[in-house]
């Protein structure tokens, strides 16, 4: 038995092969939800109850659909071009710093229609300049990015401690480790009045939109997947790789710094430590279930969301523990690693 690589891919086995990695991977945790002590296809009408059944669950859902929408446009953008970019938790804190420091001060008291702008615009400038850095050791010296993205991350979480402990310590939280406020101005306005959803959903919506089209119908887009999928034969069609490179780790940190920026002006208000809870790694997840498209990570965010939402409510009703959701996550992300295998590689005997 050996494996053969596909001349050409159908359409519809592209489609399919994000559902039966789902599938799969619903599976075998309704393996481990058994073990715990629940009928699995109850404990996964629970989630959907819990993510669905009512206005409140829905509108938490699409809340937390929007920064797992942008982190993970922000990953299957560098990963298309073959860039590593594992620090989407550090871009999406340094956009969240920038943006309660602005939203703060320089940019308090401006209208919203031009300060809110400017705000998600300083959140992406933040990210993307955060991203050059790793980009530039590698193009210079050939340092893995893998590392140097990981590694940031904690060294932004460290720094956005110092800044909350320090210069932007919000004086009126009684101690609280928290930044100082964005003004009430240039809070996003609520798309559901009464809920926390706001109207970053719809940002991050146009924003795949905006991507898919940039990625599929211009020169850029062309050149990135070029660098991607083959760098020598992009270089000798005489594609810029670091200049390419460059403008690819401008689009992915800005996304993530983005999302940052949004949460923040969006939901909190304020930046804490445990700001996210992890979205710059499970953008991560996002991008692959959706084989990097960006509109499919629109779909694979809301899946990923359903199941963080819904397994709380699942968690309360039967008593399996809520950690299963990031257990149905993981193996998502391995059957689907498996799913692109066999969608890009055939059996032969």
């Amino acid at each position: 038995m050996r494996l053969e690589r596909r001349a050409h891919v159908p359409l519809s086995v592209v489609i399919l092969a994000p559902v039966a990695a789902v599938v799969a991977a619903l599976a075998l945790s309704g393996v481990l939800i058994a073990i715990a002590g629940a009928a699995p296809l109850e404990a996964y009408a629970k989630m959907l109850t819990g993510a669905f059944g009512t206005r409140l669950s829905i509108s938490e859902t699409l809340t937390r659909t929007t920064p797992l929408i942008l982190t993970g446009l922000a990953a299957a953008v560098a990963f298309r071009a073959r860039l590593w970019n594992i620090g989407g938790e550090g871009q999406f804190y340094v956009g969240a710093l920038v943006a309660a420091w602005l939203g703060h001060g320089v940019l308090a008291g401006l209208p919203g229609p031009i300060a809110i702008p400017a705000l998600m615009l300083a959140g992406m400038l933040a990210g993307g300049l955060l991203l050059l850095g790793p980009v530039a050791l590698r193009l210079r010296y050939g340092v893995d990015e893998v590392v140097t993205t990981l590694l940031l991350n904690f060294i932004v979480i460290l720094f956005v401690s110092m800044m909350i402990e320090g210069p932007l310590k919000d004086p009126l939280a009684f101690g609280w480790p928290q930044s100082v406020p964005v003004g009430s101005e240039l809070m996003l306005p609520k798309l559901l009045p009464g809920t926390r959803l706001h109207i970053g959903l719809l940002v991050a919506i146009a924003a795949g939109v905006l991507i898919w089209m940039l990625q599929a119908r211009t020169v850029f887009g062309m050149e990135s997947r070029a660098a991607g999928l083959n760098p020598r034969a992009a270089a000798f069609a005489g594609v810029s790789l670091p200049r390419t490179l460059i403008a690819v780790a401008c689009l992915s940190g800005g996304l993530a710094g983005l999302a940052g920026a949004i949460e923040v002006a969006g939901l909190k208000g304020y930046v804490t430590t445990d700001l996210s809870p992890g979205y710059g790694y499970s953008g991560i997840v996002v991008a692959m279930l959706a084989a990097l498209h960006p509109v499919g990570v629109i779909a694979t965010a809301l899946f990923v969301a359903i199941v963080f939402v819904g397994a709380d409510s699942m968690s309360r009703a039967l008593g399996v523990p809520s950690f299963i959701a990031d257990v149905i996550v993981s193996i998502s992300l391995l059957t689907m690693l498996v799913s692109l295998l066999f969608t890009s590689y055939r059996v032969r005997r």
